[in-house]
């Protein structure tokens, strides 16, 4: 029998971390649940989770700072949780590489969906792992990871994954900032809003792309963006 996906909780709410995790526990999720960033660093350290939801407003660390030390380390997904529903902060959470966001108060049900999407976006079958290479780059899409020549890896964000994926996808054309929100299944945020040019603001920094001169990802003005490299695949 495959072993249930495991799923963290950070949140410094006792009652919705019991409430998560028996809830979680009973949809088939093997769920721990912690208060606070040290609780989290110690289960990551002692094993290894497919998924994170982490609450913003924690003590001490607040989620942003975890979520931020998160993608220096790995790129496990991401759940935002927050009472907060300002726009500014699901930028911040997207921009430090949440890949979802869910204010609080919310329904279980629907925490349970978005997990079931995050995973489903994030999980690439072994026998479909391809390598695509542009320039001095290299995506691993079975790992997911964005790989020097040298093989030397670089953390991506489940977010900045999807948002590169989408360029090698589309080289060579004009794709504008409603396309890339629809094409990175970023649906609860508003194109108004901006988040894109923050997401491509982040990768182009991955990339070593100069935002003064960029040579990967062109900004059209008026448009959107431009990936400009040639994209090769390797099996």
């Amino acid at each position: 029998m495959e072993s249930p996906q495991r799923i963290l909780v950070v949140d410094d709410d006792r009652e919705i971390r019991t409430l998560l995790a028996e809830y979680l526990n009973a949809n088939g999720y093997a769920t721990h649940a912690v208060a606070d960033g040290a609780g989290m660093r110690k289960a990551l350290k002692n094993e290894s989770f497919g998924l994170i939801v982490l609450d913003l407003t924690l003590p001490g660390e607040d989620g942003l700072d975890l979520c931020r030390l998160l993608r220096t380390q790995s790129n496990v997904p991401v759940i935002m949780l927050t009472a907060r529903g300002a726009a500014l902060d699901r930028i911040l959470g997207l921009e430090m590489g949440a890949d979802d966001y869910l204010p609080k108060p919310f329904e279980p049900r629907e925490l349970l969906a978005r997990i079931r999407s995050v995973l489903r976006r994030t999980q690439i079958p072994s026998s479909a792992a391809k390598r695509l290479r542009f320039g001095r780059w290299v995506l691993d899409l079975g790992a997911r990871h964005l790989l020097t020549l040298d093989g030397v890896v670089v953390a991506l964000s489940g977010a900045e994954y999807r948002l590169l994926k989408v360029f090698l996808d589309h080289p060579q054309g004009v794709l504008s900032r409603d396309q890339l929100l629809d094409l990175t299944h970023n649906r609860e945020i508003e194109a108004f809003d901006r988040s894109i040019d923050l997401q491509v603001s982040r990768l182009r920094q991955r990339l070593g792309d100069d935002a003064r001169s960029p040579q990967l990802i062109k900004t059209i003005r008026n448009e959107g963006y431009l990936f400009a490299a040639s994209v090769s695949v390797e099996q």
